[in-house]
């Protein structure tokens, strides 16, 4: 038996005993639905399919080869369609696991090229370059040919071309990094937006980078050590993170938009590429409408490569339809078989669903419209509460951090399941942040708010710790919320609303997309699936961070200028359709069982985390009956059980890291 059946029994065991004196036409649907659930649950938590890349430079040659083989052990789990390999040279070691639905020769790394004149070079990256026959167009002009599909080469004589400034001509997500054999310099690179990470720790003769936190931490150079800044970015930021912060002493992350140069002589050096630039919009509304359309559809366009086997995540919500209906025509175009879409729910969640502001409505009729216009095959993955609650410590595994609480948890169980038949899923992510969709853009109380609105108070925060526990943590949150604010692009003379409305474009592109990519990212990576979020193409971004907020905000609307764009394309009721954040379960067995961990939690006097948290304040919050009482931790929806499943995944990431307190 699973632990997805062993979970789901105990459910149907106590749903059984609550109607079990209701008539026995009810005790029989009951039954199916739980058949039902059965079916898609089976087998979700399988292997582990995790890809990534990391490299390790040391001016002494001092490698710890037994590290090395950590790190590279790190990307657990076996699969016939992965490539993976390490380039082993003096002074450094590079090594990647890429996964392809195919084994096509685009993906296989490290690969190795001379430069004449230069000497040698090798690439390792992971991502995917979207505008490569442009690229390859204007490499052919100057008389350099692509000989394979490998995008490695394509980035490579790039970089012989235009050494950092290839940088401005990708259009793509990616972490990159290429040594320099005859020069001994590491060049590190990562994507405009940022939806790949790159981590490193930089030491007195040497760096080690990954894509993944945790595989920095498998190398006992790494010293797992957190100090009293490292526990505010956890209970006064999380389950965001600064940028460029990595929480451990030492570990930092390269920006979005940074590329960065390690040799032997100066050390790491830091650079931006690319940031958020204020201009004047000039296109009229026609236009606007036009470009909005043209930029979302060529974005989403250009992600697809119809080779490998693809499906869309689809809510019935304004985004997700979008990237459907324009995947499931291009596929329709080439006579290819239908679109397959991916919904998530919980097992009886419908018994326990309320309706609130952020909310208002279940996903399934939305849905079952979209499936029925574009002719989809549609699965719907209905989680157990249980297994939601397990999926806790394998969600933070992924993460490498405390993340998003049943969020991360419920979104590496579908990222299981999808891994099943699929390699690549499609996501409508970020088009909130971009054009104005969360409810702090629209409520005048909460926009002009000197804090970030997401957790605009830090009173349950600081109500859960020991009192003296940290000083000075408004000021550590408003210094940060500052330095973004300050640091936003404007044109002179901007009003009121549209200096602030950049603000908040910024901080949200900044702080609380990055969670969500980061989650998405991270869970993805683990299961071995390639997650596309055509939204954050860079050229929507900029495009969008120019827009007036008339004409953003159409109507009062959010995401106005998206719906305006996509009527006649998609079905009115899901033009019309009011934004709903990502579904959570309302059934009391999850918070039962979140409950349940926090109070063996502490009562651990061996844990860090029980020697942290006030005891009384957290138990009285297990006992609060109306959780609208509670202002979410963070987002929307993140209240009582989610603060509950957060502090899960704090005990879950200092045991399982081995993390110390400094």
């Amino acid at each position: 038996m699973t632990i997805c059946e062993r979970s789901l029994r105990g459910e149907i065991i106590s749903d059984l005993r609550v109607n079990f004196g209701k008539s026995f036409h009810k005790i029989v649907c009951l039954l199916i639905d739980c058949l039902k659930v059965f079916s898609t649950c089976n087998n979700l938590l399988g292997a582990v399919f995790m890809k990534g890349i990391v490299g390790w430079v040391d001016v002494n040659n001092n490698f710890s080869e037994e590290n090395v083989i950590k790190m590279a052990n790190v990307f657990s789990g076996s699969y016939e369609k992965n490539n993976s390999g390490m380039y082993k040279s003096n002074n450094v070691r590079l090594i990647n696991r890429i996964f392809s639905a195919y084994g096509e020769d685009r993906y296989i790394q490290p690969m190795t090229l001379e430069k004449p004149g230069a000497g040698k070079f090798t690439v390792i990256y992971m991502g995917n370059i979207f505008n490569k026959e442009e690229i390859e167009e204007k490499l052919l002009r100057q008389g350099i040919k692509i000989h394979s599909k490998n995008e490695s080469e394509l980035i490579l004589k790039s970089f012989f071309k235009w050494e950092k400034d290839f940088l401005d001509e990708i259009n793509g997500v990616f972490s990159i990094a290429i040594w320099s054999d005859l020069k001994k310099e590491l060049f590190l690179a990562r994507d405009k937006i940022g939806v790949k990470s790159l981590f490193f720790y930089e030491y007195e003769t040497g760096i080690i980078f990954s894509s993944q936190l945790r595989i920095l931490l498998s190398n006992a150079k790494v010293k797992p050590l957190i100090d009293e800044n490292s526990l505010k970015e956890i209970f006064f930021i999380g389950p965001g993170r600064t940028p460029g912060n990595g929480i451990i002493k030492g570990v930092k992350e390269l920006l979005p938009g940074e590329y960065a140069t390690f040799n032997f002589k100066n050390k790491l050096k830091r650079h931006t590429y690319w940031k958020l630039k204020a201009k004047e919009f000039t296109d009229s509304f026609s236009v606007s409408v036009e470009k909005t359309r043209f930029l979302i559809e060529d974005s989403i366009k250009r992600q697809i490569n119809t080779k490998e086997p693809l499906c869309c995540l689809l809510s019935g919500g304004l985004d997700s339809s979008v990237v459907s209906k324009v995947i499931s025509d291009n596929l329709k175009c080439k006579n290819l078989e239908p679109l397959t879409t991916y919904s998530v729910d919980y097992y009886n969640n419908e018994k326990y669903f309320k309706k609130n502001v952020f909310q208002p409505t279940e996903d399934k009729d939305f849905i079952n419209t979209m499936v029925d216009y574009i002719k989809s095959r549609h699965k719907m993955i209905t989680l157990s509460n249980g297994n939601l609650a397990n999926a806790l410590y394998e969600a933070t595994i992924a993460r490498s951090l405390p993340g998003m609480a049943d969020i991360d948890s419920s979104f590496l169980l579908l990222c299981k399941e999808i891994k099943k038949d699929f390699d690549v899923a499609f996501s409508g992510e970020c088009a909130d942040e971009l054009f104005g969709g969360y409810p702090w853009y629209h409520n005048k109380d909460v926009l002009f708010k000197e804090t970030f609105p997401w957790s605009s108070s830090l009173k349950i925060r600081k109500s859960i710790l020991k009192k003296g526990l940290l000083k000075d943590v408004d000021d550590y949150v408003y210094q940060r919320y500052k330095k973004t604010v300050d640091n936003t692009d404007k044109l002179p003379n901007e009003t009121k609303l549209s200096s602030r409305m950049r603000e908040m474009f910024t901080l949200n592109l900044n702080w609380f997309m990055r969670t969500l990519l980061e989650r998405g990212e991270c869970m993805s990576a683990y299961s071995g699936l390639d997650l596309k979020v055509p939204f954050c193409d860079y050229r929507i971004v900029e495009y969008a961070y120019n827009m007036p907020w008339e004409i953003k905000a159409l109507n009062g609307r959010e995401k106005g200028i998206v719906r305006e764009a996509m009527k006649g394309i998609l079905p009115e009721k899901i033009v019309l359709r009011k934004k709903s954040p990502y579904p959570k379960t309302y059934n009391p067995i999850f918070m039962n069982a979140v409950c349940a961990k926090v109070k063996e939690i502490l009562t651990d006097r061996t844990s860090l985390l029980s020697n942290i948290l006030e005891e009384k304040s957290v138990l009285s919050l297990m006992q609060l009956q109306n959780q609208d009482e509670v202002e979410p931790w963070y987002g929307q929806l993140m209240k009582i059980p989610q603060i509950m499943a957060y502090i899960i995944q704090i005990d879950c990431w200092l045991k399982k890291f081995k993390i110390k307190l400094v």
